[in-house]
């Protein structure tokens, strides 16, 4: 049996996800109590029919943080009969808040006594035991239900479950670390094309951009460091069983440096990881 347990906080695309998932032909099942995991998996596999050999679960903070707590043990009896993956979607507080207000939903930990911004940083707290187990974190924040939909099917999806499934992103530190952040590599020492006027309208994809920085020496030998250091190490985090990996590589804007090193390690790297993601947050 393959079972997906989805979670994360309210208003970060739970719903979005399982739904995607129940369209991809999984058995899906909302707001599951999380002591019932086990006893979910068995009777499934002991059913005569052998319908739900993909299994999709939504579990949220409305469990008590007691049965929380024990989710990893919890997990540890699924595995002894399911392949398991854990998919945690999250998204910045603010937009958390913005999407709550504009939807005008209640926050299912929210009250009298519990603002919104409060509900929402106590549900991070609440779900850490989950997070700690996830297999891969899906930031949202900048998603579109749509652009939710497309990565359940390319990340989860739409790569060997028995493969590491590896993606690079790139991003500008004025907006803050990627919360799906594995590795993360800072490129603000580099020389930097937007302080060049003929380059600055310019991304990192183009090609003035990429003329300009394969000329630059410190550039390059962060190029050669990044390429050695990932070429090293992704087969030993496969080798551990992982199943997601994400490298973020960032500059201050996300559009020139971080840009040009994404792409060219993206093509770089293919031979090791044929299913590799390339994406740039602050292009979308």
């Amino acid at each position: 049996m393959q079972l997906i347990i989805l979670s994360g906080r309210s208003g970060s695309g739970k719903s979005t996800a399982l739904h995607q998932l129940e369209d991809e032909g999984f058995y899906a099942i909302d707001n599951l109590p999380v002591a019932m995991l086990p006893q979910l998996v068995r009777e499934l596999l002991q059913s005569p029919l052998k319908l739900h050999k993909k299994v999709a679960v939504c579990i949220d903070a409305r469990n008590s943080p007691d049965e929380l707590s024990r989710f990893q043990a919890l997990c540890e009896q699924v595995r002894e009969h399911a392949t398991l993956r854990i998919i945690f979607l999250d998204a910045n507080n603010d937009k958390l808040i913005k999407r709550f207000s504009e939807t005008r939903r209640r926050h299912p930990l929210s009250n009298e006594s519990l603002p919104l911004s409060d509900a929402i940083r106590l549900e991070r707290l609440l779900l850490e035991p989950i997070l700690l187990e996830a297999s891969l974190t899906i930031d949202s924040s900048d998603m579109t239900v749509h652009d939710l939909r497309a990565c359940i099917r390319d990340r989860v999806l739409g790569v060997d479950a028995n493969r590491l499934a590896v993606q690079l992103k790139s991003f500008g530190f004025k907006r803050g670390l990627p919360i799906d952040a594995d590795t993360v590599f800072d490129l603000r020492m580099l020389p930097n094309p937007h302080w060049h006027e003929d380059l600055r309208s310019f991304t990192g994809r183009d090609e003035p951009v990429r003329e300009f920085l394969d000329q630059q020496p410190p550039v390059q030998k962060m190029y050669d460091d990044i390429l050695g250091f990932l070429r090293h190490w992704i087969p030993e985090i496969e080798a551990s069983n992982r199943s997601y990996f994400t490298v973020a590589i960032g500059c201050t804007g996300g559009q020139h440096r971080s840009v040009y090193m994404v792409e060219k390690l993206g093509e770089a790297l293919l031979d090791l990881s044929p299913s590799l993601q390339v994406r740039h947050r602050e292009l979308q």
